[in-house]
């Protein structure tokens, strides 16, 4: 949600809350997943080794495939697009898809086949080894899925469609929900659960890759079967991608590095599955709101570094860094106080004991703590993509990996929640020196009106959290813990914090409110 006084920067803002509100969708599709895993499995025993499993599929998706793939080819084709170069573009992009296909085809069989030595790090033997490597032979072809998708979801977005890549994830959710809901009763053992929670995974990523290309076709192009690796364009968005792929590839590892330290050093039959179902959460504010600001500044950035209208840009960065403030700060002040409860409310049922929910309560609120400036990092990464700048935040996503991996190795003796702990202080150094370079290279960032608008966003949200904290523990005194009363109690402190954040920025006369309400006047799907 963005400031948008007129044209051009109201369409942005319209796109913003449409965004946002299929992302929202998406996350709470995800969030509805979420709920029926841990009801089914918790977070001990053998539903580690299915997290373990999957960090490394992730990983290689992450480096090659999806973001970072959409991430180099998005300002070269939005360059292309805007010198009225439609049919080059269409076909760099063809070239780059049917490459991408055969590489990342070839690299999944390599993976499968070097499985065991691959995931022989993470510290199981015997069976537990063994399904740690047979789930991850059948999440890897994910990755070549994936790699398609990164194509379309760049074009799409080039194009200024942002709603069907933020909706596609549902029928991901959806498959796996229904798997499990319908499979899970007919076994008995928890490895053949767990490989139909594998396959399930599988068979949603190819769902999720094919629901957007019919849409493809209403645009003025077509991706056809060409190999045009001679064009500079095509050695132009590798060229490009590598940087991206090793910043964003990093910033990913620091998830492979974290589940290592919490399976070999902290308790290899929890820690993984609690941290990531906390992580689950944590990603719920982060997917609506700075994913959705970001997905939708960054084709508008690229446009305007391939200009060069820098004014312009600064003034866009500037405004999706405040609005990621106005947003997130709140939802991270408020998760924290919160923490217990949302996750007793949520995840608390079935497998899932008051155990379990003290430890990824504890994870999720040191999470928060670093919730803002993960979103600003996202925002900082993809504006030097859009300048073509994207060694700098490789560089600085490899020295937050070093000091992730340090703060690790100092904090997993604090328990589960210390690996979060560590995430959330290496989000607050990355977003500090990307400012310092983003400077450097623009020259301003409209620092002072930023700083002081965090201040009073910081002075509201407090004010918030305390609210939705004493509404929530007076309810719970006096009412318990039964469902329906979690229900009420949860709900009413996250509405009165709601509520007393607007009426607080409104005092403050913090200006993003007022970007923020002019959304609530414009129809979504109006010209």
């Amino acid at each position: 949600m963005i400031e948008a006084p007129s044209g051009r920067g109201r369409g942005l803002a319209r796109s913003t809350a449409i965004f946002s509100l299929a992302t929202a969708g998406s996350r709470m599709a995800g969030l509805a997943r979420e709920i029926v895993i841990r009801a089914y499995f918790g977070v001990e025993g053998s539903i580690n080794a299915f997290t373990v499993a999957f960090q490394i599929p992730s990983l290689v998706r992450a480096l090659i495939a999806d973001v970072a793939l959409s991430s180099a080819l998005v300002p070269v084709f939005s360059e292309m697009l805007e010198r009225g170069e439609r049919l080059r573009a269409w076909r760099v992009a063809s070239t780059v898809l049917w490459l991408m296909l055969l590489a990342l085809s070839a690299l999944t069989a390599l993976f499968i086949v070097l499985a065991p030595w691959i995931m022989r790090p993470f510290g199981y033997s015997g069976a537990d080894e063994e399904l740690v490597v047979g789930l991850s032979r059948v999440l890897f072809p994910t990755v070549a899925l994936l790699g398609v998708s990164g194509v379309v979801v760049a074009i799409l977005n080039s194009y200024d469609h942002f709603t069907l890549p933020a909706v596609a994830p549902i029928l991901w959710n959806v498959v796996i929900i229904a798997a499990l809901a319908i499979g899970l009763p007919f076994l008995e053992s928890d490895p053949d659960q767990l490989y139909l929670y594998a396959a399930a995974v599988l068979v949603g990523t190819a769902l999720q890759v094919l629901l957007p290309l019919p849409w493809l076709r209403r645009l003025d192009g077509q991706l056809r079967p060409i190999l045009d690796w001679r064009d500079p364009a095509v050695r132009r968005v590798f060229k490009l991608m590598l940087p991206v792929t090793v910043g964003i590839g990093l910033i990913n590892f620091n998830l492979v590095i974290d589940t290592f330290f919490a399976a070999r050093f902290v308790d290899r039959n929890l820690a993984p599955a609690a941290i990531d179902a906390a992580f689950r959460l944590y990603m719920l504010p982060q997917g609506i709101f700075s994913v959705a600001v970001t997905a939708v500044l960054f084709p508008t950035m690229s446009r305007l570094a391939a200009r060069a209208d820098m004014r312009a840009f600064e003034s866009t960065l500037s405004l999706g860094l405040r609005q990621i403030g106005f947003l997130l700060i709140p939802a991270s002040m408020i998760g924290a106080v919160l923490a217990e409860p949302i996750v007793r409310l949520l995840y608390e049922r079935g497998e899932f004991d008051a155990v379990e929910t003290t430890i990824v309560a504890g994870a999720f609120a040191a999470f928060c703590a670093g919730l803002t400036f993960n979103g600003t990092m996202l925002l900082l990464n993809r504006a030097f993509f859009s300048l073509q700048l994207a060694w700098i935040p490789t560089w600085v996503a490899l020295g937050v990996l070093v000091a992730n991996a340090g703060l690790d190795a100092a904090f997993f003796r604090l328990g589960v929640w210390g690996i979060p702990l560590a995430t959330s202080v290496v989000n607050v150094l990355g977003t500090a020196a990307l400012l310092v370079l983003m400077r450097g290279r623009i020259g301003r960032l409209d620092g002072a009106r930023i700083a002081a608008s965090y201040g009073r966003i910081v002075v509201a949200s407090a004010l918030a959290a305390g609210a939705a904290f004493g509404v929530w523990l007076g309810i719970d005194g006096v009412l318990g813990r039964a469902v329906g009363v979690q229900i009420i109690s949860v709900g009413a402190g996250l509405v009165v914090g709601g509520l007393a954040y607007f009426i607080v920025v409104g005092l403050l006369r913090i200006r993003e409110r007022e970007a923020l309400l002019s959304l609530l006047r414009w129809h979504p799907l109006g010209d």
